[in-house]
């Protein structure tokens, strides 16, 4: 009988800031993620086909948007974990559709947001979207006979 390990990157961070206008022009405001509950997927890039994980668990603060997420070390995921490891990537950015918004002179206020995932990115919208630290998980996945 023999325990399979698998073999993960825990990252935290923001994956939204309040009150910084993004590369576009568009605002976060506080509550904006009100009904946003996890788990939901971490992609590589915004891809649809390139999950590396999932986000754990995601809360608004004071500063914005704050997530814990698990980076799964297999295919896009193992080369992805080893570029937040080597300070490679620290980018975080989020898919959304709007649900309540008001236009302001560069974009838009964004007040209801329906969060659809969380990408780890090179480029972040927000500047300051980014992840703040990592740690080595590794879990037990099961035994065999």
């Amino acid at each position: 009988m023999s325990a399979a390990v698998t073999e993960s990157l825990r990252i935290a961070g923001y994956a939204s800031v309040f009150a910084v206008p993004d590369k576009g022009g568009d605002v976060v405001v506080p509550g904006a993620f009100a009904e946003a509950a996890a788990p939901i997927p971490l992609l590589w890039q915004h891809k649809p086909n390139e999950p590396i994980g999932f986000v754990d668990s995601l809360k608004e603060d004071g500063r914005g948007l704050r997530i814990t997420a698990r980076i799964v070390a297999n295919g896009r995921g193992a080369e992805a974990a080893a570029l937040v490891r080597a300070g490679a990537i620290d980018g975080l950015s989020f898919g959304y559709r709007v649900k309540a918004a008001s236009p302001t002179r560069g974009g838009r206020r964004l007040e209801r947001l329906e969060l659809v995932e969380v990408s780890l990115v090179t480029f972040p919208m927000q500047r300051e979207a980014r992840v703040l630290g990592w740690q080595e998980e590794q879990s037990d996945a099961g035994t065999e006979d």
